[in-house]
């Protein structure tokens, strides 16, 4: 009782500065500081602070946004061809096509036929020798068959689509002992083109009728 009266008796006298000027410290009624060290250490340095976006998605891992695919820079339309085409018929093909825009065709060298090698013997003078050489073979358990065409009377021994692969079996059939065959040609190439319109779109499509009189009866297809 005697310390509640002394304090209210300060409080009379001091007013409230002894209050706000701490002369109740004593006592333990002065308010609390706000400025301790400690509580200094305690706040938080506005100046390291980051903000963070949010993620729509909290699950997924944040990442680069996903690359854009490029552009394809493709040509409109649907690639048609047609042919074989020989080169009577593709003279024909290039005055019609004098009409259509440019670069919209072109025309392939696609051989028409191909080229074709024989292993050869003759031409033999009389069915005689003819015979004689057919024997000789025989014994030698070569194979072989009638020349044909402008090579009779003659033998062939083998054909081939290039003259290399001919060449290497006449050097076969020398190792078995022929000695008077050789290599020719028997069917020359005959060169060839195909059309081809590599983007056929919805203008261009109403104008190939002009090439219709100059594709000797073929037809377009989907390019293979």
């Amino acid at each position: 009782m005697l310390r509640f009266a002394l304090i209210v008796l300060l409080l009379a006298n001091a007013g409230y500065g002894a209050w706000s000027h701490g002369l109740l410290r004593p006592w333990g009624l002065a308010p609390q500081e706000q400025t301790e060290p400690q509580r200094m250490r305690q706040q938080i340095r506005p100046e390291t602070l980051q903000i963070l976006k949010s993620n729509p998605n909290p699950g997924a891992a944040a990442g680069p946004p996903d690359p854009q695919p490029p552009v394809s820079a493709q040509p409109a339309g649907e690639c048609l061809q047609a042919g074989v085409f020989d080169e009577r018929q593709a003279a024909a093909l290039r005055a019609a096509t004098t009409a259509l825009p440019q670069d919209s065709w072109v025309l392939e060298p696609t051989p028409l036929q191909t080229g074709r090698w024989m292993v050869y013997m003759g031409r033999f003078d009389d069915l005689e020798t003819l015979d004689k050489k057919r024997a000789e073979l025989r014994a030698r358990k070569v194979d072989f068959d009638r020349a044909g065409g402008t090579l009779e009377p003659g033998l062939s021994l083998g054909r081939f689509s290039s003259e290399n692969a001919a060449k290497r079996e006449l050097a076969n059939l020398v190792s078995q002992g022929v000695r008077t065959a050789r290599v020719v040609q028997e069917r020359p190439e005959s060169p060839g083109f195909t059309l081809r319109l590599p983007a056929v779109n919805e203008a261009l499509r109403p104008q190939l009728e002009t090439l219709r009189n100059a594709m000797a009866g073929k037809t377009l297809r989907a390019c293979g």
